[in-house]
């Protein structure tokens, strides 16, 4: 039986909400419950059952670490928004805005260990794998994390640096949900390296179509303030091809708004957008998105099981590279 996302994302959605958080020191753990509660796509167990039911019916073996994942996820989310100085995640005061930034630090420290207590919950004959899959993929993480930061400092970053950083950072654990998702529905290693590249891909796309969703969305059907990448000067894939692309005379005044340290937001964000929009930038961005997908796809195409079995997966991404703006 092949699973839809929305039964999926009742399921992991379930299984959070019996973790139990309920305990001592409350300052710790009430923070960890938040985040779990505000919801969000639940994408990376969502496409770790998916991949197990490719090859298996019995997706119930891939709850532990779907939940593993999922605390992962959240955990990063903490110290990204701490990082980032982000104040909504998810419509929603960020963990460092509704406590502090030491809860923010310490409450993730605790999720990333929960992760693994979780991750871990599987049967010793795929436990090296998943492990092996789990802890590269933390690292890399944590180098695209980097990478970012580091991209602050600079104004010559560029499209293929840009790409390695939202590969590591975004489109990895994508990938690494994928490729445990399999190992668990007993996978050749060759589908599940298929699904880790699916993933891949899928991942850089979803991640360009943030970057625009951060200046071309709504703000309701985002979660997150629209124009906070401009805000901090984040070089998504719009700023790097603007300061690559514009004029003498826009490129001053890009680099003259990424400088500026009193400003009204609106201002900057307004001015910045109409750089973007003159260069069409929303439409260079899309059909980057689409390349990604397409590689996607093929790699899809590959795994060997059939196409009615791979109609949820197909729906599932196509529905997210289709978000609302």
């Amino acid at each position: 039986m092949t699973h839809t996302s929305e039964y999926l994302e009742t399921k992991i959605n379930n299984a959070l909400e019996e973790l139990n958080y309920e305990r001592d020191p409350k300052s710790l753990f009430d923070p960890i419950q938040y985040i779990l509660s505000l919801g969000g796509k639940r994408l990376r167990p969502i496409l770790a059952f998916m991949a197990t039911n490719l090859f298996n019916d019995d997706i119930d073996k891939t709850i532990n670490p779907a939940i593993g994942i999922e605390i992962f996820h959240n955990f990063s989310l903490l110290h990204d928004d701490l990082m980032d100085n982000a104040s909504i995640r998810r419509g929603k005061p960020t963990v460092h805005i509704k406590w502090n930034a030491n809860t923010a630090v310490l409450s993730g420290d605790a999720m990333l260990i929960d992760a693994y207590k979780y991750i871990t919950k599987v049967d010793t004959d795929v436990l090296p794998a998943i492990l092996d899959v789990f802890t590269t993929t933390a690292m890399q993480v944590c180098e695209g994390q980097q990478y970012d930061m580091d991209f602050e400092k600079r104004l010559n970053v560029k499209e293929s640096e840009y790409l390695k950083m939202i590969r590591l950072k975004t489109a990895v654990l994508l990938a690494a949900s994928l490729k445990i998702g399999a190992i668990m529905g007993n996978a050749t290693d060759s589908d599940a390296n298929k699904l880790y590249d699916f993933g891949i891909n899928i991942g850089i796309a979803f991640q360009l179509k943030d970057d625009l969703l951060d200046v071309y969305g709504n703000p309701i059907d985002f979660g997150k303030n629209i124009g906070g990448d401009i805000l901090c000067n984040k070089k998504t894939f719009l700023l790097i091809k603007a300061l690559e692309n514009s004029n003498e005379k826009s490129n001053a005044a890009l680099q003259q708004w990424i400088t500026a340290e009193n400003f009204d937001p609106k201002v900057k964000i307004n001015a910045v957008k109409e750089i973007y929009d003159d260069l069409k930038l929303e439409t260079l961005t899309d059909k980057l998105i689409q390349k990604y997908y397409l590689a996607a796809l093929n790699c899809l195409s590959e795994v060997n099981v059939s196409d009615e079995k791979k109609e949820q997966l197909l729906v599932y991404t196509n529905n997210l590279m289709n978000r609302e703006r």
